[in-house]
């Protein structure tokens, strides 16, 4: 496929179809508050960090949105725990407060469904490392969502994050993206994304019935959904795993 792969900054005017590209992201994840408040505002803040990809007919078919930020400040040196949720916060509060990014994190890559398995995330990751060391950067990080643990729940991500096929790479689909692509895996994120809601609204969101105290098992996600019916509540604590992409040489 004929893929065409520029800037929001390049193309302000494809940032609403961008939006109305459908995705296939479960829905709890879109209601990660700081997901909510952030992710929206990424081709707005760092529209030189934020590329859409069309094809021939002009169509938005993929995105991938990433972010510029401080990792070597005195209080940070290591990738967070917290993984995407955390390196968003990062992001932003550096550029509120002009702290220089040293270093750019992943954030989104998501292809329009109707467009899976043509092998455009690799296209993407790729188009991604590029775009970050043309801006300059050495280092291209990502807390990346393992596409095949959700048929994995009960699995420590410890343990599936380093589970690999006979050739040496890694069993799960998108980390194996990102070690053909150059890619090291360094470190899970035991708490990446926080999902917190009464169980009203995990029912909506999942058309489970959220009745009983302790692990509920959710289409789509990573690990086991917490639910506490006497207090009204369920939590899901998804971990996220690490990658780390040098971009030395990148740019020759």
């Amino acid at each position: 496929m004929t893929l065409t792969i520029t800037t929001v900054a390049e193309r302000p005017e494809l940032l609403e179809p961008l939006w109305q590209m459908p995705d296939s992201w479960p829905e709890f994840v879109l209601n990660d508050p700081i997901g909510w408040a952030c992710f929206g505002q990424i081709p707005v803040v760092f529209p030189r960090f934020a590329l859409i990809a069309t094809n021939t007919d002009g169509d938005v078919v993929a995105r991938a949105f990433s972010v510029p930020f401080s990792l070597d400040a005195p209080d940070r040196q290591k990738l967070p725990a917290a993984g995407w949720d955390q390196v968003l916060l990062w992001a932003f509060s550096d550029h509120r407060r002009s702290v220089r990014p040293d270093t750019v994190s992943a954030i989104d890559i998501t292809i329009r469904p109707d467009h899976h398995g043509r092998g455009l995330s690799a296209t993407l990751v790729a188009a991604m490392r590029e775009n970050a060391a043309a801006e300059g950067f050495t280092e291209l990080v990502a807390p990346v969502r393992p596409t095949g643990k959700s048929a994995h729940p009960h699995v420590p991500m410890t343990k599936y994050a380093f589970l690999t096929r006979p050739d040496g790479l890694p069993v799960d689909p998108w980390l194996r993206t990102h070690v053909r692509a150059g890619g090291v895996i360094d470190s899970v994120a035991p708490t990446s994304m926080t999902v917190a809601g009464t169980l009203d609204q995990w029912r909506s969101w999942t058309g489970l019935a959220f009745d009983k105290p302790g692990p509920v098992e959710v289409p789509g996600a990573l690990t086991p959904v917490h639910c506490e019916p006497d207090h009204d509540y369920a939590v899901s604590v998804e971990p996220n795993v690490w990658v780390r992409h040098n971009l030395a040489g990148t740019r020759d």
